[in-house]
């Protein structure tokens, strides 16, 4: 199911430039399927008006702490009863300074006040209001007083000036909102993944390689993230952008991806091992390209490391998960994967149901059975595959 279907926000929109953003966030969330209340300050509406945002949501816009839209005239109270979360986008430095004090001067920094939900706010303003020290002072408090803070970022601003005071884009903060309303259920966890294909040069222009996207991989990295991990993902040659939250280590070879997750293995609590990992590499890598020839000619390969086989047989094996990607007989194949190289779970896959694609069905296998999951798109089935792991982990430490 959509982690956002059914759920409602309380979108506060104050007076910066970067209400606009704000728009397309209440446009993504709504397509998303959650409900979104705006809150629009005076100074707000200058930058975006109400008539936008109440197309946007298809509901009204609360403005007024004398709205009599509310049967009990309560609107700075009940606007916030079963709300996911309260959101101030953009949150400039005088919204900012008015939260951290307790004022109460207009509708929505007395909903923020009497509100019943959690509060985040996306600073936006000019850099050197943002490095003042009095909205420094602002923002530690704040994060003191439980306010999860995004941002800001750095970049060029509408003033001119390039630094840090950006607000994060409509789509960064619908990932951080998404982020937070997963459950954490692998908080305090530390897992190492693996992603992508790996590119073993034959030449200085050529090499063996597979058509791996890397997406299962990627996805399965911001699940583990959104549910409380920390984590690391060694990613072979692939064109994603890396996760929220997530500490990515670029490498192309298999060789180099045996090193890099053998210097990160020390204290991690999972292993999952998405990666695509070419079997053979060549036996020789030619200085020069090599030209075409009409005679036959023979490419010598040799074996490469088995990166999951080695990581599970050591003596400080974290919890170890791998991936098979079969073209036929998969129940009888990542079975035998599992029991062979004596992992706690298999998550297999016919390649004709996954590879490059942006959904996938899978069968996750463990010492219980199999447990098919329904087709899906694989951010849903990342987040399906993170329960199940979750579970596992809670009944290993039970």
């Amino acid at each position: 199911m959509n982690a956002f279907h059914g759920k409602r926000f309380v979108l506060g929109v104050t007076g910066g430039v970067a209400a606009y953003k704000a728009a397309e966030l209440a446009r993504l969330l709504v397509k998303a399927g959650a409900e979104v209340d705006v809150v629009l300050t005076a100074a707000g509406s200058r930058f975006v008006g109400a008539v936008t945002f109440q197309a946007l949501t298809g509901r009204p816009v609360w403005q007024s702490l004398w709205d009599e839209r509310m049967d009990n005239g309560m609107a700075h109270i009940d606007l916030t009863r079963g709300a996911a979360a309260l959101l101030v986008a953009p949150a400039t430095a005088d919204f900012l300074a008015k939260l951290t004090h307790g004022f109460a001067d207009d509708l929505l920094t007395t909903l923020c006040l009497a509100r019943d939900c959690p509060l985040l706010v996306a600073p936006a303003m000019n850099r050197q209001m943002w490095e003042n020290p009095a909205t420094q002072r602002n923002v530690e408090q704040l994060s003191a007083d439980g306010v999860i803070i995004l941002g800001p970022a750095e970049g060029d601003q509408a003033c001119g000036e390039t630094g840090a005071g950006r607000m994060f884009e409509a789509a960064e903060l619908f990932d951080d909102l998404h982020a937070f309303i997963q459950p954490k259920l692998l908080a305090g966890k530390r897992v190492l993944l693996t992603a992508g294909p790996t590119f073993e040069p034959l030449d200085p222009v050529r090499g063996l390689t597979n058509s791996s996207s890397g997406k299962m991989g990627f996805a399965l990295a911001r699940a583990c993230a959104e549910a409380g991990a920390e984590v690391t993902l060694v990613a072979g040659p692939v064109a994603l952008a890396t996760p929220r939250g997530v500490t990515r280590l670029d490498v192309q070879t298999a060789l180099q991806m045996r090193e890099e997750v053998l210097q990160n293995l020390s204290g991690q609590d999972v292993f999952i091992a998405v990666a695509a990992v070419a079997d053979y590499r060549p036996r020789q890598l030619e200085e020069h390209k090599i030209k075409k020839k009409t005679v036959p000619r023979t490419l010598g390969l040799e074996p490469n490391p088995d990166i999951l086989a080695e990581v599970a047989t050591r003596a400080d094996a974290p919890f170890c998960v791998g991936f098979a990607a079969e073209s036929h007989d998969l129940e009888k194949y990542a079975e035998a994967k599992r029991a062979g190289k004596k992992l706690g779970l298999v998550v297999g896959n016919l390649i004709q149901d996954g590879l490059g694609c942006d959904t996938n069905r899978v069968i996750l296998f463990d010492a219980e059975g199999a447990h098919p999951l329904l087709l899906a798109d694989k951010a849903t089935v990342a987040g399906r595959i993170v329960s199940h792991l979750a579970n596992l982990l809670e009944k290993l430490h039970a």
